[in-house]
């Protein structure tokens, strides 16, 4: 059992009952998942750079991500419905807690200049979208090999009703955000 889901038991949740007055223990708010997704909008014209971000992002995340197509299609993007664009993957239970340590101990310190993450990023219900601008801050991506410098999101789905409570929630679990 990773350390931080040990944390999360025996110190979050306590110290998010007593800030927020919570009935019940099931009412205290969990990361439920953990979204990573990269867009490869140039998949359109060569397919070859799909692959190589579906590698990359398998590296990082030591699953194998799904590829995303089209919803619709937008004659300026060239864009075709159904037409492949992207990859992502959605890590649950031990594998995200794996993720999330990797990524707030070795992954965003490595960033330059790094002064924390913004905590504008809520969408309201929850939920947490860091946006990365370079894979190559992942120790398991190899720079030589690295065809193109791609940005990826990760989106923290959480169970809490309110920005405000995520954000506790995430700032408890050891996300950096900014002062």
């Amino acid at each position: 059992m990773s350390t931080l889901k040990e944390k999360y038991k025996k110190e979050i949740v306590p110290d998010l009952i007593a800030k927020f007055n919570y009935k019940s223990i099931m009412a205290v708010p969990k990361i439920e998942k953990i979204v990573v997704n990269i867009g490869v909008g140039d998949a359109t014209t060569n397919s070859k750079l799909l692959e190589q971000s579906v590698k990359e992002l398998e590296a990082i995340t030591d699953l194998k991500p799904v590829i995303t197509r089209a919803k619709k299609s937008i004659a300026g993007f060239k864009l075709r419905e159904g037409q492949e664009i992207g990859c992502k993957v959605t890590l649950r239970g031990d594998n995200m807690y794996t993720f999330l340590e990797k990524l707030i101990n070795i992954t965003l310190p490595r960033v330059r200049d790094f002064r924390g993450v913004s905590s504008k990023a809520f969408d309201g219900r929850g939920n947490y979208t860091l946006g990365i601008k370079e894979q190559i801050i992942f120790p398991e991506i190899v720079y030589d090999e690295v065809q193109k410098i791609r940005g990826m999101d990760i989106v923290f789905v959480t169970t809490a009703k309110s920005n405000e409570e995520a954000l506790e929630l995430l700032k408890q679990m050891g996300i950096p955000f900014r002062k």
